[in-house]
């Protein structure tokens, strides 16, 4: 199911031809780096995997979700859309690519498609995301649309993480 699109990319729910990028964009030490997290297990990824197959616009408006990301002229999924929900219950994006789709400006065209279907559609009154400081790129994209709210220590992943969140009101002056 098509969960939206912009310009170059949809987003969607994953199929099973989609498991061999799925597990990609969960073990990549390129990629695994930059969150940073540990590789996932081959049963955590068909665990994963198989919960995040054919969910439907109400699963967004309620529980943690990953949709896949695709080009529009391209039927392999590039990356994952995150629809997550943070430790303080509040709504939360996240996103990943393939090591071969960085620096072509995906992830601030899917984080800005993220941001409207929060709030336009899900009617969301405030979206976060946390990111690692050290991802450099991701910093860049978050500080293009949300607002720097808090550093932290990530104990889980061990790294010095930022909170950034937008509320609707902004989303809308913008």
């Amino acid at each position: 199911m098509k969960i939206f699109e912009t310009e170059r990319l949809i987003v969607k729910s994953l199929e099973s031809a989609d498991k061999k990028h799925f597990a990609e964009l969960l073990t990549d030490p390129k990629i695994l780096e930059q969150i940073p997290q540990i590789a996932f297990t081959e049963s955590q990824i068909i665990d994963r995997f198989n919960k995040s197959l054919h969910i439907d616009l109400s699963d967004l408006k309620k529980q943690k979700c990953v949709c896949g990301i695709f080009e529009k002229d391209n039927p392999e999924m590039i990356g994952l859309a995150l629809f997550l929900i943070n430790e303080e219950n509040e709504k939360e994006l996240g996103y990943r690519f393939r090591v071969e789709y960085w620096g072509k400006g995906y992830g601030t065209e899917a984080t800005k498609g993220m941001l409207e279907f929060y709030f336009n559609v899900l009617n969301t009154d405030k979206v976060t995301a946390d990111v690692n400081i050290a991802n450099v790129a991701s910093v860049k994209i978050l500080d293009k649309f949300m607002l720097p709210v808090r550093d932290f220590f990530n104990e889980r992943d061990n790294c010095n993480d930022r909170r950034y969140e937008l509320e609707r009101t902004n989303w809308l002056q913008q």
